[in-house]
C-alpha cells in the first residue's frame, strides 16, 4: 500500500490555520531566506491528499503552487467545482482514508503528502502515515484548526531529526513508531 507523508507548520499553541482556514499569522511570519526543505520534500512524492477548506485555502494563493496531481476529499464539493485550468490536476473524491490509499497503488502514486488539519488527523486514526516533519512557528494564535485531534490510541513517535532556524522557527521529523 502506499504511504502517507506530513509536512506542515503548526503555531506554537498546535494550531495549524484559523477556523476559517486562513494562514495570515504564517504568512507574516519572517522566515524568509531559509529553506526548510519543501520543495525536496514536494519532489519526493507522487500525489497530495488535502481537504476541502484546504483545497479552498489554496485556491485563494496568487498562482497554483502544486504541479503534483492534488485529490481533494470532499463531501459537498464534486468536480465542477474545481477551475477549468485546474481540472487535469485536481480530483475530488468521497472515499475514505484507507480506500484512497488502496487506489494510489492503481496509479503507481507510492508516496503520498497528507495535507490539512482533519486530513491528517483521519489518516493518523487509520494509521496511515509513516512519518511526520512538523515546523513549529514562534507565534501563539489563541484558536483554531488543531494539527492533532482525538486518536482511538496513542501514537508513539521516534524522533529522527531536529533542526532550528534564525527566525525561531522549529522543525521536528518523527517516526511513526
Amino acid at each position: 500500500m502506499s504511504t502517507g507523508h506530513v509536512m506542515m507548520a503548526m503555531s506554537l499553541d498546535g494550531f495549524v490555520a484559523r477556523k476559517d482556514h486562513k494562514l495570515d499569522w504564517l504568512m507574516k511570519q519572517k522566515t524568509q531566506g531559509e529553506d526548510h526543505g519543501f520543495e525536496e520534500f514536494l519532489a519526493s512524492i507522487d500525489v497530495i491528499v488535502m481537504g476541502s477548506g484546504s483545497f479552498n485555502t489554496v485556491l485563494g494563493f496568487d498562482e497554483w503552487p502544486y504541479e503534483k496531481p492534488v485529490m481533494v476529499m470532499s463531501g459537498q464539493l464534486s468536480q465542477k467545482d474545481v477551475p477549468t485550468e485546474l481540472q487535469a490536476k485536481v480530483e475530488i473524491t468521497k472515499l475514505p482514508p484507507l480506500a484512497i490509499m488502496e487506489s494510489m497503488k492503481h496509479r503507481n502514486w507510492d508516496r503520498v503528502y497528507v495535507d490539512g488539519g482533519a486530513v491528517v488527523q483521519s489518516f493518523m486514526r487509520e494509521g496511515l502515515i509513516v512519518d511526520l516533519k512538523l515546523a513549529i512557528v514562534p507565534i501563539l494564535i489563541g484558536d483554531g484548526i488543531r494539527m492533532f485531534g482525538e486518536l482511538d490510541a496513542d501514537v508513539d513517535l521516534s524522533l529522527k531529526e531536529t533542526k532550528q532556524f534564525p527566525s525561531g522557527l522549529v522543525e521536528m521529523r518523527y517516526a511513526i513508531a
